[in-house]
């Protein structure tokens, strides 16, 4: 790069900071009239920078942003490999499918085996075991800790259940205890969906860390964003080849974007009923996809990574105000709990509203919103109540009682960085002023 083409550089991104620093000032909060959201992004002039750092290499595909993305994550997790792909859901995809290689031998899921679920879920983790022909086997939850209902698990498994791919609901991880025990007494693969809660630790270590393979997003909605992104994480060389290769077309090849022979013998390979010597880097082992991400979007998920420490501190300060704040109610709402050993980096603050409470979920949800504060229903219910599951093949092994529940009378709100003490507050006076009408 020249000293002109640096200097010109070096004008650009300039202007990009004082582009940030005028727009953000901002408008003043106007309780009743500004929105309060129940998650957003949080960014400063460094996200734009490297946003604009990476357009200006123009390299577009996944790049050096990428892979200093995939290192640092992974560093931060303490696990072998990171691989960014392009949304949350897309990860869940890979995941699952990485599980139907046929490179993993006797131990490949195949369609009609069985993956144990939970049907209070986000619809991407159940999507990818139907769309892989597989069966999921449907679990209650647990009203409080909204996760799988993991003292029953043992009852309900078959000869033809052959994993676990459950999430750890809105931050709170599962029981990984007896989750992780049941898998290796009865060699399941696991996989965590930790799309909500990155940061989250159980028994001092990371969610995402437990299984054979964790996914990740990185939606705006989420603890850090891309804009959209998402990866997986494993420690498993072999599972990091097989989802590399159903992330980039199903390829056999593993080498980076604009590189050659990796292998040192692209043109030395024999596979399938191919003529020896077919080029490596368009020989196919997997049905796959292209799922790659943009070096622009990993520029922004960089700087965000270096803010994830204060993130998921500004998540838990907010969880506790509110339930401190919100525990004199408890005979109207049944209050949220961290599960036995875990710390939770929550993705929201969630409420059931109790059988004998004279109000409905309905009425506080319809005050909360006509004040502008954003609430959202545990992600589906009941997914099984929804019509695009309606027919599917499957296997309840509980009454689903709980998630049922749920889905009449539980909703949750936000906690994300973007609440301060002011936003914070005037979500805590809505609650009084509700409250009042029943005291």
């Amino acid at each position: 790069m020249t000293d002109d083409e640096k200097g010109i550089r070096e004008d650009i991104l300039q202007k990009v900071r004082d582009l940030y620093r005028i727009r953000a000032t901002g408008e003043a909060f106007i309780p009743g009239e500004s929105a309060v959201p129940y998650a957003g992004r949080v960014y400063d002039e460094r996200e734009m920078v490297s946003l604009v750092e990476s357009a200006l290499d123009f390299w577009l595909t996944a790049g050096r942003f990428a892979e200093g993305f995939e290192r640092e994550f992974a560093q931060f997790l303490g696990i072998g490999h990171c691989l960014l792909t392009n949304s949350g859901s897309s990860a869940n995809l890979l995941a699952l499918s990485a599980l139907t290689s046929p490179k993993l031998g006797d131990r490949r899921l195949k369609p009609g085996d069985e993956v144990i679920a939970a049907a209070c879920a986000f619809p991407t983790t159940v999507n990818p075991i139907i769309q892989n022909g597989l069966i999921p086997v449907f679990f209650d939850v647990d009203i409080g800790t909204y996760n799988i209902q993991a003292d029953i698990l043992e009852e309900a498994l078959s000869e033809k259940t052959r994993a676990i791919f459950v999430a750890h609901t809105l931050g709170n991880p599962f029981d990984l205890d007896k989750v992780m025990d049941a898998a290796r007494r009865h060699d399941l693969w696991v996989i965590e969906d930790t799309c909500d809660a990155l940061g989250s630790r159980y028994d001092g270590r990371y969610a995402g860390t437990f299984g054979h393979i964790s996914t990740f997003s990185f939606y705006p909605a989420h603890h850090i964003t891309m804009g959209e992104g998402g990866a997986l994480a494993t420690d498993d060389t072999d599972l990091k080849k097989i989802i590399a290769s159903f992330r980039d077309w199903g390829r056999d090849c593993w080498c980076g974007p604009g590189c050659d022979n990796t292998c040192g013998k692209r043109f030395g390979w024999q596979l399938g009923t191919l003529p020896y010597g077919y080029d490596h880097k368009y020989i196919y082992s997997h049905v796959g996809y292209n799922l790659k991400v943009t070096d622009m979007q990993a520029a922004v998920g960089v700087e965000q990574l270096r803010k994830l420490p204060g993130f998921i501190e500004a998540r838990k300060r907010n969880w506790r105000t509110l339930h401190e704040a919100l525990t004199p109610y408890a005979d109207y709402f049944i209050l949220p709990k961290a599960t036995d050993g875990s710390d939770p980096s929550w993705f929201g603050f969630v409420l059931t509203v109790r059988e004998n409470a004279p109000f409905s979920r309905n009425d506080i949800v319809a005050y909360l919103e006509r004040r502008k504060i954003a609430t959202r229903s545990l992600f589906a219910g009941n997914i099984l109540r929804h019509p695009a599951y309606q027919g599917i093949e499957h296997r309840i092994c509980t009454t689903l009682e709980n998630t049922d529940y749920i889905m009449n009378n539980t909703f949750w709100i936000g906690v994300y960085p973007g609440l301060d003490e002011v936003r914070m507050g005037y979500i805590l006076g809505a609650f009084t002023s509700f409250m009042k009408q029943y005291a």
